[in-house]
């Protein structure tokens, strides 16, 4: 799937505990010269158990202002819209992500707990079915780093590798193209391919500077050791099967692990490949 020309860059609103995820979605969007839509889902059930129903929905209603106000100051020139939709919060994002160019959400408190991650989570869920890209923000800020990329060769890779390369250039970053090998694999050659590869991505864009690394390790270790000093980073949902609703156990390390911010790469088209790389990946499975 490709994203119309007037998708909008969804931001999935639970508490004020999310407004960071507004500040780095509203980028997102003046990045891409996209509108943002901040979407909070309101339950009356839980409103009618309250000590009077009107006091949760004039607290929806402060949320939205507070985060459309927060966008505007990120970004002074954004076109900004709120919502607040009836019913629960992830199966209206899994709804309204099929019509987005990107959903932004929170990490669900993941990053930093050192404890195992309920595959129910929300971060987690939406990673796994959301129908465009996904953006998990931490709620701490990370650091000016590199883009990171995980590359094994398949053909999601390949749409990571491309998303990146148009991150890094709005974000005027260095990209770094990572790719884990097995032991019988000659580093040397899969950097060698890797740097093709990205070549054939970064096309006009030569302002982007770019290093290439293919090492040996566990790849979804090296890839969440790499992120530490990421201001980003990219992955496929998955790498050689690309199925619905599933999730890699590298990007899952990822999205459990990174304190970097996460971009999920997901709900595209596949891309053909071409070249030395064309072949599926053995070693790195997002």
């Amino acid at each position: 799937m490709a994203a119309s020309a007037d998708a909008e860059v969804l931001v999935g609103l639970g508490s004020d505990r999310d407004l960071p995820v507004v500040e780095q979605a509203a980028r997102e969007a003046a990045g891409q010269g996209r509108p943002l839509h901040l979407l909070h889902t309101f339950d009356w059930h839980a409103a009618f158990a309250a000590d009077t129903v009107a006091a949760p929905r004039d607290a929806a209603e402060q949320l939205i202002t507070q985060a459309a106000q927060l966008a505007h100051q990120t970004e002074p020139g954004l076109t900004v819209r709120g919502e607040i939709v009836e019913g629960a919060m992830l199966p209206t994002l899994i709804r309204r992500s099929e019509s987005a160019y990107l959903l932004a959400v929170g990490d669900s408190g993941m990053a930093g707990s050192g404890q195992c991650v309920p595959a129910e989570t929300p971060a987690v869920q939406l990673a796994a079915r959301a129908g465009c890209p996904l953006l998990v923000v931490r709620s701490e800020p990370p650091p000016q780093g590199p883009v990171l990329v995980g590359v094994d060769g398949s053909p999601s890779s390949h749409l990571a590798l491309r998303w990146a390369v148009d991150c890094a250039s709005r974000r005027d970053a260095r990209l770094l193209a990572l790719r884990v090998v097995e032991s019988d694999e000659d580093t040397d050659a899969v950097t060698e391919q890797l740097g093709e590869a990205l070549a054939h991505h970064v096309g006009q864009q030569t302002r982007v500077p770019t290093e290439c690394r293919a090492v040996r390790g566990d790849p979804g270790q090296v890839l969440v050791d790499t992120s530490r000093s990421a201001q980003v980073a990219l992955v496929a949902a998955r790498g050689d099967e690309p199925g619905r609703a599933m999730l890699g156990s590298v990007a899952q390390s990822l999205l459990y692990h990174s304190p970097a911010p996460v971009i999920i790469v997901r709900g595209l088209a596949e891309m053909p490949l071409t070249g030395p790389d064309a072949r599926p990946g053995r070693d790195q499975r997002p």
